[in-house]
């Protein structure tokens, strides 16, 4: 099959289709393992450090994946590649199922974390070559809608399963949406933004994709504001959505299922921000939608933590996280307009898992918090974190949108 032939298959629908169910999966295995970290801790004698670092580990091998598979993707072509990185995380997962203890469930994670980590980016650059720049926004939102429809199919699906298959079962349950999301690939061809450039997209080296991050001082700039914002909305999302079910479970006594329900609450609020993101996104200035989600989620986590109502934060969940995470909506969007397109996947993976990996200490940090203060304090202590997304977009972020030149520059 020539290039050509290949891009014939990566419509806008089919290109959507791939990118949404690999970002669905991504989100479903990482929700269901916060809700079996109670069961596995009991079951392999894990102390709380130790099943914290079970989610640090995946997100870190996450990093570690996003840069290489954003390498071979810019290289390779966006299909071949995202189909290793599914089959890399299905292995894994599965092999999680047969841990004997912490370390080997710790190895497990991280190596499954490695082929998650190449989702988000190569299917945002997916979709960036695949639909029109004028409704990139809306397109980059409705990809990252789809790791809250895995994360509300983990919220259903645990409680009911959890019980009758444990968390052995679970992750041998997890691969299935890998499964479905490798033979919805199998037949997609390439995008034609891709392939009009291929032979420059082979001839760079790894060095050199990296070194077109930080060419000149505007693009260093941005760079480096996107490493903030998307440390930030990994750092409070993982830290939120990792402890927040054991939280209302030991201090409101809610059941498994109740907690599932909160999940599934907050979720819909976050997929309700997702999606009005990328409308506004694609009506007005980005960045200024960047903006007021930004100081949106100052608001909401401060308020959020002084809740004592159990009733109360079960629905007031859904607004915080409609701020919280609203903005992954923007992100796919933002990078694919940032860089080149011989390096936009591994941009996308290198600046998003960046943050990711740094995101993933949330869990580990909000736990310490928890320890030495209390859960409201450590939340409270959350919202600071946002006055970065606030400084990294007033004074880094670039101002422009919507670049059709698949060879764009900063502006």
């Amino acid at each position: 099959m020539t290039p050509h032939q290949a891009a014939k298959g990566a419509t806008p629908g089919k290109a959507m289709l791939a990118a949404v169910s690999g970002y669905a999966m991504d989100g479903f295995d990482l929700l269901i393992l916060g809700f079996m970290l109670p069961a596995i801790s009991v079951s392999l004698a894990l102390n709380p450090s130790q099943a914290g670092s079970l989610v640090t580990w995946t997100l870190i091998g996450a990093v570690i994946g996003g840069i290489v598979f954003g390498h071979l993707s810019d290289r390779f072509g966006r299909i071949r590649v995202l189909t290793w990185t599914i089959l890399m995380f299905s292995l894994f997962t599965g092999l999680c199922a047969i841990a004997q203890g912490y370390w080997d469930l710790l190895a497990w994670r991280t190596l499954a974390g490695v082929g998650l980590g190449g989702e988000f980016g190569i299917g945002m650059a997916l979709i960036a070559e695949a639909w029109p720049a004028e409704k990139r926004n809306r397109a980059s939102a409705w990809v990252g809608i789809g790791w809250q429809l895995g994360v509300l199919l983990a919220a259903f699906i645990t409680p009911l399963l959890l019980p009758y298959i444990g968390w052995r079962g679970m992750f041998l349950i997890g691969l299935l949406p890998a499964l479905a999301s490798f033979f919805i690939r199998r037949r997609l061809g390439e995008p034609e933004g891709f392939t009009r450039h291929v032979d420059v997209n082979q001839g760079l080296s790894f060095g050199a994709r990296l070194r077109l991050l930080f060419k000149d001082t505007a693009t260093t700039k941005a760079s480096l504001g996107i490493f903030i914002l998307c440390s930030v909305q990994n750092f409070g999302y993982y830290g939120l959505m990792i402890w927040m079910p054991g939280y209302l479970s030991s201090n409101f006594g809610f059941t498994l299922t109740k907690s599932g329900l909160w999940t599934a609450v907050t979720v819909v609020g976050m997929t309700f921000g997702i999606w009005l993101f990328g409308v506004l996104a694609d009506r007005f200035a980005r960045w200024k939608i960047f903006l007021l989600y930004q100081f949106g989620a100052v608001i909401m986590v401060i308020v959020y933590a002084q809740l004592r109502d159990p009733t109360v934060m079960l629905f007031t969940g859904a607004l915080m996280g409609m701020f919280v995470n609203g903005m992954i909506g923007g992100y796919g969007a933002l990078i694919s307009d940032t860089y080149p397109a011989q390096v936009r996947a591994t941009a996308q993976n290198v600046l998003f898992n960046l943050g990711r990996g740094v995101g993933g200490f949330g869990p580990l940090v909000i736990g310490l918090l928890v320890m030495k203060l209390s859960f409201n304090a450590a939340i409270t202590l959350l919202a600071l974190i946002y006055l970065l997304d606030i400084f990294a977009t007033l004074f880094l972020l670039p101002k422009k949108q919507g670049n059709e030149d698949t060879l764009g520059a900063i502006g």
